[in-house]
């Protein structure tokens, strides 16, 4: 894909970047950075170790449907496959995004230790926390989740709010049943306020060079990382192309955020293989 391609055409995958732009096998990353976007760091101190570069499935995602289940279940799974042949292990979902049975499927012919769930429940609608990761180990057909988010928290008083469902997180974790529990944060105060609360072990938090939907500037949100991440929790970043908006700037995008030491791993959005490929050739560049 050329320099100059616009944002409608990233977005509606018209990329089509070559083979060559894969990353080539998985390493272990022995710094904090990352010698390539597919190098397998850990995510704060939860003890998961992911590829630096993550795929996530919820692009516009609300209602039980996102930019990547409306391609459908032969073209996610085609997405997936890709992802995964090109070194990615890390996949987010959400039950709010309805791609879980989606990974179920494209994930089959994969053996579950090598590839990493992020998940995330939604407080809002959620009356029986237990049965709600119970139905989405069903719909990953899987015995255990990695990583287990509240989704889009917006108030700094969740704490306080949501405790029973952070108990329901705390015993299945202890339980083996989840390997680390956090949130995602849509709230610059929150997102301030992370690093001081000791049930959090991740969050996913929004991070680009533009502010774009972000919870605040990036000079207020880089501060914030910086706390939660000297706090020895994880900082996995998504938005980093602002959801699309800030597309034509990808690669000035992802040499911002992999020169912040405070974020361990990064998700995007993409909609189709040639995406893929074309970031991990950017980012790869970034870090040489």
């Amino acid at each position: 894909m050329s320099p100059g391609i616009t944002r409608r055409q990233f977005i509606a995958g018209a990329v089509a970047a070559g083979a060559a732009a894969l990353a080539g096998p998985a390493v272990e990353s022995s710094g904090r950075k990352p010698k390539s976007l597919t190098d397998r760091v850990e995510i704060g101190r939860t003890g998961v170790r992911v590829s630096y570069l993550g795929l996530g499935t919820g692009t516009v995602g609300f209602n039980h449907a996102s930019n990547q289940t409306r391609l459908g279940s032969i073209k996610f799974a085609r997405l997936i496959n890709h992802a995964y042949d090109a070194g990615i292990n890390f996949f987010d979902c959400a039950d709010s995004y309805g791609s879980h049975s989606y990974l179920r499927a494209s994930l089959r012919r994969i053996p579950r230790d090598k590839y990493v769930l992020q998940t995330k429940i939604w407080f809002r609608t959620s009356k029986d926390a237990q049965a709600d990761l119970d139905r989405f180990r069903k719909e990953l057909d899987t015995d255990y989740l990695d990583i287990v988010l509240i989704h889009c928290v917006t108030d700094p008083t969740w704490a306080a709010d949501l405790r029973p469902m952070m108990d329901v997180l705390e015993e299945t974790l202890q339980k083996g049943v989840i390997r680390a529990h956090g949130i995602s944060i849509h709230d610059l105060e929150t997102l301030r306020q992370a690093s001081g609360h000791e049930w959090v072990q991740t969050v996913f938090a929004r991070i680009n060079p533009e502010g774009a939907v972000m919870d605040g500037k990036p000079a207020e949100v880089v501060p914030a990382l910086e706390k939660i991440h000297a706090s020895g929790k994880g900082v996995v970043g998504m938005k980093i192309l602002g959801e699309g908006r800030i597309a034509e700037k990808r690669e000035e995008s992802l040499r911002f955020v992999l020169g912040l030491e405070c974020v361990d791993a990064i998700v995007i959005g993409f909609e189709s293989p040639g995406q893929i490929d074309e970031i991990i050739k950017m980012g790869n560049r970034a870090l040489a």
